[in-house]
Parts: C-alpha cells; sequence; structure tokens
C-alpha cells in the first residue's frame, strides 16, 4: 500500500511554531504536517535515530507523544481549543525506524466539554501497528493565557474562535 493524500486535504497550522509535535520551529521535535479531510485528521511519520528505543524501533515514548499531538488536532473538527485529560496507546507491532506511517484520528464521540477521540497508525505495508485512544476536554483561551502568552497560537483561537462565533481572546486587554 502507498500511502497518499485522499481527496480534498487542508493543511492545518501548528499547536506553536515550537510545539514539540507539530512545530516547524522544533528541530528536536516530530514536526508532524497534520492535513484534514472531512472529518478526520491525519499525518504521515517517519521515525528515526531521533526517536529510537530498542535497536531500530521506534520508542514509545515517541509513538505516544505523536498520537497525543495528533489526536489533539481533532480540535480543528470540533471547533474548539482542548486539553488532554487521558491518552491510551495500544501498541500492537513494533514500529521500525526509517518506515512511513500514516496516523488518523477522529472524533468518536462529545458528551458537553468531553471529546473522545480515536486513532490509529498505519504503516505503508498496510499493517496497523499503534492504535490509541483520548479525551479531551474543551477549554477557553484563558486556561492556555493564564499560563503564557497565547500570540504563539496564531491562528489558531483566531480561526476556533471564529467558528464558535466569539471575540478573539487576545483582543482583550
Amino acid at each position: 500500500m502507498s500511502i497518499t493524500n485522499p481527496g480534498e486535504a487542508q493543511r492545518l497550522p501548528s499547536h506553536t511554531p515550537t510545539c514539540m509535535g507539530c512545530g516547524p520551529d522544533n528541530p528536536h521535535g516530530l514536526q508532524l504536517a497534520v492535513y484534514r479531510t472531512g472529518d478526520e485528521v491525519y499525518a504521515d511519520i517517519t521515525f528515526d535515530e531521533r526517536h529510537i528505543g530498542a535497536p531500530g524501533l521506534a520508542h514509545g515514548g515517541a509513538i505516544a507523544a505523536a498520537c497525543d499531538d495528533l489526536l489533539g488536532f481533532t480540535l480543528w473538527i470540533a471547533g474548539t481549543p482542548a486539553v488532554t485529560r487521558s491518552l491510551t496507546v495500544e501498541y500492537l507491532q513494533p514500529v521500525p525506524l526509517h518506515h512511513l506511517h500514516r496516523l488518523t484520528a477522529r472524533i468518536a464521540e462529545r458528551i458537553g466539554r468531553a471529546i473522545h477521540v480515536t486513532g490509529a497508525g498505519v504503516g505503508a505495508d498496510g499493517v496497523t501497528r499503534f492504535t490509541a485512544t483520548a479525551v479531551f476536554i474543551a477549554v477557553d483561551a484563558a486556561h492556555f493565557a493564564a499560563h503564557g502568552d497565547i500570540t504563539g497560537f496564531g491562528e489558531l483561537f483566531a480561526e476556533l474562535t471564529r467558528q464558535a462565533g466569539g471575540a478573539d481572546p487576545r483582543d482583550s486587554s
């Protein structure tokens, strides 16, 4: 199986330029390029020596970090900022270094502020190497502003706020 971009994919902006998962300016991060097609988000990743666990295999923590970041991009589908409440990764097969894997995620259900998300990592050979489930809790921008400067979130909060019909939290003084 070759991994291709299905349909009309929309490239989503990184959480921040230095985000460990998707930040293009973080040389030590995963640098995921995340796309949305309909009700699904996806990213392709090739784990390398920066992510080594056992010889020739990706570290489970690197896999979990990729899952947490990618599953978090479902906030574009939910239309709200959110934070991880829980993340469970099922490691089904070894994840070899230098092999392309597609990570996908979608919202399974939403109950109040709780957003339940499922995902999977499939190799170019079609083998599902890992699955993930997570619960994210919807929050407002004030949650992040209480912990640091949110201007680095760029268009993320502005777009989510527009989707929700509210005021841009960066405009408050």
